[in-house]
């Protein structure tokens, strides 16, 4: 399995992202259509998006956006549920970091599912909230990593 790493440049493959995240969030978990999509679903210079190609299919995608104290804000992590076990979530991870780390920022920032907990614990992502919240219906938790090497 190799994965291509793709930085969204087109309006075709930004589509391509909402696709994948239509098809997680809002058919898998009923996230509502007017909550998944916002105003950095668009290119430009406040977010940069990313898909995760395997096989010629897009597995994968997610976006990074910016935050307080030089932290990048990791959103809209997606894996289609054929990709999913695979090492495709820490593949997109990592190259969301890898890209943040370019941008000059030093530590990352998320809002994980609490489901998905462990998974960015084994990351090196520390929980900092002290209870979860609830986003679109589905309670997270917020999670950080510092970037410096």
């Amino acid at each position: 399995m190799a994965a291509v790493i793709i930085h969204v440049e087109t309006e075709q493959q930004l589509q391509s992202c909402l696709e994948i995240r239509k098809e997680v969030f809002v058919e898998e978990q009923n996230v509502p259509l007017d909550l998944e999509i916002d105003e950095f679903d668009r290119l430009g210079p406040d977010a940069h998006h990313v898909l995760v190609e395997i096989d010629g299919q897009y597995a994968a995608t997610g976006r990074l956006t910016y935050y307080k104290d030089n932290a990048a804000k990791m959103q809209r992590i997606a894996v289609r549920r054929a990709y999913r076990s695979q090492g495709v979530g820490k593949i997109l991870l990592i190259a969301l970091e890898e890209l943040a780390r370019e941008l000059g920022l030093t530590s990352s920032v998320l809002d994980a599912q609490c489901q998905a907990e462990g998974f960015y614990g084994k990351l090196g992502y520390e929980t900092i909230s002290t209870e979860p919240f609830d986003d679109a219906g589905i309670p997270h938790v917020r999670m950080v990593k510092s970037l410096k090497s």
